[in-house]
């Protein structure tokens, strides 16, 4: 029986960034009970297409797959950013998650129009808060309204929590942008009275995971998804099998 894309999870290797060696890293992804990776750039330099083939042979040898590669942040260098796509598809990835700035955003969808057609890859727009632009509704239907097809919604659901529950609604957003939500981090938090944030593991904070999970299935939900903890950076291993622990019970 096929796995449902909400379920059919990796983890991205921002949790394992204390650990720069990826056949360590790959290693790790095995242990918590994982064969799927979004590489960010802690773990590749993205400007080194040939360089990063040889990380993306670590990974397979170790039975570990790049689906995804991220979070980047365009701001319209065609030149820059086609290496980006060049190494997505060397990984065979479909997924790239990424930031615009408000300085040049219409430059950079521009060139994430042209290359994900190009590439036949997706851009997946990932929200960050309400402290750093692309994080707020309002703002992010203008960027995908501008994107078209080719860019869509990256929602990391702590994040997305974080702008507040007013308009931070992690189901509301996938009901909303169905269709267009082309990645997911799955995250969780719990908030402070001063509204700091602590990680959690995924489903044991605010976000609601089994309601999100059902939003996914029952709004066509196609893309990629991974499991992001960014605590215990000396030994995350132990905390990221938990997480992997509470969506498997979700989805069983």
């Amino acid at each position: 029986m096929s796995t449902k894309p909400s379920m059919d999870f990796g983890v991205q290797s921002f949790c394992f960034r204390n650990f720069k060696d990826n056949a360590e890293v790959a290693g790790y992804v095995k242990q918590i009970g994982l064969n799927k990776i979004e590489v960010c750039g802690v773990h590749a330099d993205f400007s080194d297409v040939d360089g990063f083939k040889q990380v993306v042979k670590t990974y397979n040898d170790a039975d570990v797959n790049v689906i995804s590669i991220g979070v980047q942040t365009f701001e319209g260098n065609e030149e820059v950013e086609r290496k980006w796509f060049e190494c997505a598809q060397a990984a065979g990835a479909k997924h790239i998650s990424a930031h615009v700035r408000i300085d040049s955003y219409e430059k950079a969808i521009r060139v994430i129009k042209k290359l994900s057609d190009e590439f036949g890859i997706r851009v997946g727009l990932h929200c960050h808060g309400g402290y750093m632009f692309g994080g707020s509704p309002d703002v992010i239907e203008h960027l995908l309204a501008l994107g078209g097809p080719q860019l869509g919604l990256c929602i990391d659901t702590a994040w997305c929590m974080q702008i507040g529950p007013n308009q931070g609604q992690p189901v509301e957003w996938i009901k909303k942008h169905a269709g267009r939500v082309y990645g997911v981090h799955y995250k969780d938090f719990v908030f402070n009275s001063d509204a700091s944030w602590k990680d959690v593991i995924v489903g044991t904070g605010t976000l609601n995971l089994p309601e999100f999970v059902k939003a996914l299935d029952d709004n066509g939900f196609d893309g990629m998804s991974v499991i992001e903890y960014e605590a215990d950076v000396e030994a995350p291993v132990d905390s990221l099998t938990k997480c992997v622990q509470s969506m498997r019970k979700v989805g069983s």
